[in-house]
């Protein structure tokens, strides 16, 4: 069992999974699907190749710590559609100044490995969510040999906040979870594709001592 660690923060992400048309909404934290899809990109993966070449990278376990929450942000964009005199305006929305750690966990450590290399020296630019967000460095973290869980409680922040109580975590479970859709089967724009997931969240309690108690003094 092994787990690659990756670093996601920039002044900007968006992380969207059901937005289509004039609106489009980010969720509160990466998807999996975005995150594979960053990863296909640095391994030169193109959005019509065999399906295959997706297969053992959405197998792969996932999970999320938000060691910075960020701020919605909301912006819109005109688009001139042709033959038609006004622009229609679109709202894009974004996750501002938020930081998260990722984990993405295999029985291959080989495969974790090649993503390393792959995320170091990129075939196609980097970027969290749109082209408009790339990330600040460092994204790798490196790779280790404990599960997911462990590496999400005990991985030291990416973000440093002294009055920090506890940090939120979504991870994949096999069973007591919600139902996601965001497993990349195929990006494809003629026939993409995503399967479903199960995912949990929870908050981790960084201190448990963080409030002062009186009595300890006695």
């Amino acid at each position: 069992m092994a787990v690659l660690l990756l670093r996601l923060a920039a002044p900007l992400q968006a992380w969207g999974s059901s937005s289509k048309f004039i609106v489009r909404s980010t969720e509160r934290e990466p998807t999996k699907s975005g995150v594979i899809g960053m990863i296909a990109a640095a391994m030169g993966i193109q959005r019509n190749d065999d399906a295959k070449k997706l297969a053992p990278l959405a197998q792969l376990r996932f999970g999320v710590r938000a060691d910075k929450e960020g701020v919605l942000l909301k912006d819109f964009h005109t688009v001139q559609v042709p033959r038609e005199k006004h622009p229609e305006v679109s709202y894009r929305y974004y996750l501002s100044d938020a930081a998260f750690l990722v984990a993405l966990e295999s029985d291959d450590k080989t495969l974790l490995e090649s993503i390393v290399s792959a995320l170091q020296k990129p075939v196609y630019p980097l970027y969290l969510g749109r082209k408009s967000c790339p990330p600040t460095l460092p994204v790798v973290l490196g790779v280790k040999d404990e599960d997911m869980l462990t590496a999400l409680k005990n991985e030291p922040f990416v973000y440093e906040n002294d009055r920090r109580k506890n940090v939120r975590i979504s991870y994949e479970v096999s069973s007591g979870g919600a139902m996601v859709q965001d497993v990349s089967l195929s990006f494809s724009q003629l026939h993409r594709k995503h399967g479903w997931r199960m995912k949990r969240e929870e908050l981790f309690i960084v201190d448990k001592n963080a409030e002062h108690d009186a009595f300890s003094e006695l």
